[in-house]
């Protein structure tokens, strides 16, 4: 035990520039969080990362406790968090607070299990009036400097202080609007200079003050990434993933690296092999010019990653290699997080990548063929709910002029499968609608994560924006839900309950809440009405991976069957006899009653 009472390690981990490769290992996640972790393992094995330092998961069990540090950062630990922050400024050559030579950070949330999209971030911090200046001055870019300024006023205000996030999206549409322009990166310095000005001011009319103070703010958002554990998002999150017996999420702080610094710079985040089918094939997306925030927020469509090929061919060169030495390390298919800073490659975070039932079996497969992993090793990377999400009914016959004829827009398919419920607007009707036994389909502009509840009480989900890795993507494949983003034929009027889609001949169709639409998540098809869906096959890959099962299970399956044709199922299935069987149950048919 240390003069902080912690008894497991130290309070704080150094990683970047050679650190990391002592303290805070991949068996470690307990204490440093995924993400933590595995920032200082990257670190050891070359890819460039930006420095910082991690604050263990057993300080977020004492923060969070009345009876220890009482949501409070105790004089000692704070003395340690300045001194690593000091190491930061050396291993950067920057200095945080000066407007001359400023150091930027990053605050985000890292538990030892993922939990996409439930956990706060909060990027730029270390902006103030005076570092904006002179930031600009420093970069010769003031629309960056004016930029950065305001993503963090809104990140902050959010995520620390609970103002609502539509409050300052309101202010920001408002003058995109006056200056007759559609995306944020259009905006001039003028205008982001208003939207600074509007966003104090949004603060001002809920009674708060914007901390000028860097340190302030570093010490502000700490505190509320670890209050976020027991934020009703992460609560609800663990309770449907079952994740028990944590002690928290651990806080890294790092060096910001910023993706909008202009044409050579961007942002983007990719999965190793593709999360759907499970191909080994880079699967991901970018921007140019923007930060990590835009791509998984959904806000803006970023653009495939193959793109980036094209664009910054060395960049891309670069990237693949590291993907190939990251699934080398790991043994897995990685989602990855990446910044390019003026024609720089920096890896942000990598994890282990979540993917749905097809995609889980053929990466298996194919990592045992490709000699990462061991049979054994393979079964224990699918989950009994991939299997489960196999054994799925999907859509009968999507090549019957029936089908074709019922498609009316397409998305991007952002998790395979097939679903079929009535509209739903809003987070509270999907709930309503589970307990009284309607299936939903929840459609919205774009998901957040204070619709997770009503995401995984839905059938399927549908979004008119967002990319392959938005937060409607990764929940909905975690969860199995099939999933659509990117529809832009797709128009939501959530106030008046109904949505309207614009085909390919231009006409419009109209829909009310509670009409039925059907998803085929596979193909990215939004389809009219009820279709009809056929049951699974246990074949291929699904068919490979059972064998190993088999070998390596020491115990019989057997089935639950009421009649000839489930016992006949079930065999055909894998199945080594039948043990229950209700045998009135085939009585049941019309002309045996």
């Amino acid at each position: 035990m240390n003069s902080l009472g912690l008894k497991l390690a130290p309070p704080i981990s150094l990683f970047g520039k050679g650190q990391g490769t002592t303290t805070s290992k991949k068996n470690d996640k307990t204490l440093f969080g995924g993400k933590g972790a595995n920032l200082a393992e990257m670190s050891s094995i070359g890819l460039s990362v930006p420095p910082g330092f991690t604050i263990t998961t057993e300080c977020c069990q004492f923060f969070c406790d009345p009876k220890t540090w009482d949501q409070q950062l105790p004089p000692m630990l704070w003395e340690q968090i300045l001194t690593a922050v000091g190491t930061i400024e050396h291993n950067m050559d920057m200095q945080f607070g000066n407007p001359q030579n400023p150091l930027l950070l990053s605050v985000r949330s890292g538990a030892s299990i993922s939990m996409p999209g439930m956990m706060d971030t909060v990027l730029n911090l270390g902006m103030n009036d005076e570092v904006c200046q002179g930031l600009a001055e420093k970069t010769g870019n003031a629309r960056f400097a004016w930029d950065s300024y305001r993503r963090f006023l809104e990140m902050f205000g959010n995520v620390v202080l609970d103002i609502p996030r539509v409050l300052f999206e309101e202010e920001i549409d408002n003058i995109k609007y006056e200056r007759g322009v559609y995306q944020d990166s259009d905006l001039a310095v003028e205008d982001l200079q208003l939207v600074v000005q509007r966003f104090k001011a949004v603060y001002a009319d809920q009674n708060l003050e914007f901390p000028q103070d860097v340190t302030e703010q570093l010490s502000l958002a700490i505190g509320a990434v670890f209050k976020g554990w027991m934020g009703p998002r992460a609560v609800k999150y663990r309770e449907v993933e079952n994740i028990r017996n944590l002690l928290g999420t651990a806080v890294n702080v790092q060096s910001m690296v910023f993706g909008n610094m202009g044409e050579t710079s961007g942002t983007g985040v990719c999965f190793t092999r593709d999360p759907n089918n499970g191909e080994d094939e880079l699967f991901g997306e970018f921007l140019i010019n923007a930060q990590g925030e835009d791509v998984v927020a959904g806000i803006r469509t970023p653009k495939p990653i193959s793109e980036l090929a094209s664009v910054m061919p060395e960049v891309y060169a670069e990237f693949k290699s590291n993907t190939d030495i990251l699934e080398q390390h790991y043994g897995d298919m990685q989602d990855v997080e990446f910044t390019i800073q003026e024609g720089k490659l920096f890896m942000l975070q990598t994890r282990n990548g979540k993917r749905g039932g097809e995609a889980a079996v053929k990466i298996a497969v194919d990592l045992v063929e490709e000699g990462l992993v061991t049979q054994r090793q393979a079964i224990n990377k699918v989950l009994p709910e991939h299997l489960d999400q196999l054994l799925h009914p999907r859509f009968a016959d999507v090549e019957s002029k029936d089908y074709k004829t019922a498609v009316m827009a397409k998305g991007l398919p952002a998790s395979p499968g097939a679903a079929v419920g009535r509209l739903a607007f809003t987070n509270e009707k999907v709930v309503e609608n589970k307990q009284n036994g309607i299936p939903s389909i929840l459609v919205r502009d774009e998901t957040s994560p204070d619709d997770v509840e009503g995401m995984y009480d839905s059938e399927g989900i549908l979004t008119a924006r967002g990319g392959m890795t938005s937060h409607a993507a990764v929940v909905a494949r975690g969860w199995g839900r099939p999933c659509i983003c990117g529809c832009t034929a797709l128009n939501v009027d959530e106030e008046n309950g109904e949505m309207t889609i614009t085909t390919e001949d231009g006409q419009t169709k109209t829909f009310k809440e509670g009409e039925f639409i059907s998803l085929n998540g596979n193909a990215g098809e939004v389809l009219e009405g009820k279709q009809l869906v056929a049951p699974p096959a246990i074949t291929g890959d699904l068919k490979t991976f059972m064998g190993w099962v088999d070998e390596a299970r020491s115990i019989d399956v057997l089935a639950n069957a009421d009649t000839p044709a489930d016992a006949a199922e079930a065999r055909k299935n894998g199945a080594n006899g039948i043990g229950f069987c209700r045998s009135e149950h085939m009585f049941f048919q019309p002309e045996r009653i």
